[in-house]
């Protein structure tokens, strides 16, 4: 059996206020015709399929169209919510969808959703796991000892009755220790929820979301497949894909990427301001690509940002990087408490913002809440 692996499509995601619905519509048809191209049997879509719990009208009619359009080619979908989903919304009518072969993970009530397919080697059984917290585990088992992400997947998994001579499929929306994280993602202070990727040891290929860079841990059989666009600058340098899976028999896998290729790409450019400028430094394509523009020049470009978006329309980030700028930020963070008083460091703080020093009233006001909280405002 063979089929493709996507995830964190974020439909409806603004970045920097820009809204990138036309980049996902477009993104989805090339992925759709991917799907033709490559003959998949099944589409399966790891979570985050909305960037928040309410997605506005335009991302729901666009995903409506992206899975209708699945459904006609007569393809399989198997999805799950991810943190960024209202898993309640996900999973909406999926009781009637499974009469189309559309399988959507419904609301945790303590079991895994468990499709079972198959092909001339036997039996394949995909396990929609949606993104969970502990909090949420611990309602339905009460006598397991659940403190951690870990400790929740964990017991999830214990209690389903695996056949490990069979093919077996988890798809999961978690962070797996040892991923690498980008900008774009929501993170856990302190790894609270990390995943040891041993957990899944009993399957045969897990299909992770929630990573935005398409990676494997510990195992190339355990894969974040990463997002289709990218959302962050942090994320300029990635190749974004869609993986192909083939399941032939037992402990026989084959995985394949295939790349995308964005409208509009997302990139970092440096340099002066006449390099920028300069039509030998742009084509009339990547021109409109979304930028983080970073200028070199020692003296500071009058109304420098609005001309370079004649040129570059899509500007995102608009910096420095001269002796100015590097005066401006290189300070010994080490040392400074040392040296001046808490109420000191934020007046710097508010000068280096605002270019000037707090008044008397701010100050009175700052020196109290300093006082407060038990510091020593002088």
């Amino acid at each position: 059996m063979k089929f493709m692996h996507i995830s964190d499509l974020h439909i409806g995601k603004k970045v920097n206020e820009f809204s990138m619905l036309d980049d996902q519509k477009a993104i989805l048809s090339e992925i759709l015709g991917i799907v033709d191209e490559t003959d998949v049997e099944a589409v399966v879509i790891a979570g985050d399929i909305y960037d928040r719990g309410v997605p506005p009208l335009e991302a729901v009619e666009l995903f409506d169209s992206f899975l209708t359009a699945l459904s006609n080619k007569g393809k399989i979908v198997l999805m799950i919510s991810g943190n960024h989903d209202a898993p309640e919304r996900i999973a909406f009518a999926s009781n009637i969808l499974d009469k189309d072969k559309i399988y959507i993970s419904p609301v945790f009530d303590g079991k895994v959703k468990k499709v079972k397919l198959n092909d001339k080697y036997g039996n394949i059984n995909f396990f929609l796991l949606p993104f969970i917290k502990p909090a949420v585990v611990r309602r339905f088992y009460p006598e397991a000892q659940i403190e951690s992400y870990n400790d929740a997947i964990n017991t999830i998994l214990e209690s389903i009755d695996i056949n490990t001579f069979e093919r077996n499929v988890l798809v999961c929306h978690q962070f797996v220790t040892g991923a690498l994280r980008c900008d774009s993602e929501e993170v856990s202070i302190g790894g609270l929820d990390n995943i040891d990727s041993s957990l899944f040891s009993k399957f045969d290929y897990t299909a992770l979301g929630h990573i935005h860079g398409a990676q494997f841990v510990s195992k190339e059989n355990i894969r974040y497949c990463g997002t289709p666009l990218k959302y962050s600058f942090s994320e300029s340098h990635h190749k974004k894909g869609v993986l192909i899976v083939e399941l032939n028999e037992k402990n026989n896998i084959k995985i394949d990427k295939i790349l995308l290729h964005p409208i509009r790409d997302m990139r970092e450019i440096k340099g002066t301001y006449d390099e920028l400028m300069s039509m030998k430094n742009y084509t009339e394509k990547n021109r409109f690509d979304y930028l983080h523009v970073t200028l070199t020049n020692e003296e500071e470009i009058p109304n420098a940002y609005e001309i370079l978006r004649e040129v570059y329309p899509n500007i995102m980030r608009f910096d420095y990087d001269n002796i100015r700028s590097k005066t401006h930020c290189d300070t010994d963070f080490e040392n400074i408490s040392e040296m001046k008083s808490p109420f000191e460091i934020f007046n710097d703080f508010y000068k280096l913002q605002n270019g000037t020093d707090l008044n008397k009233a701010q100050s009175e006001f700052i020196k109290h809440v300093i006082d407060g909280i038990g510091g020593n405002a002088k």
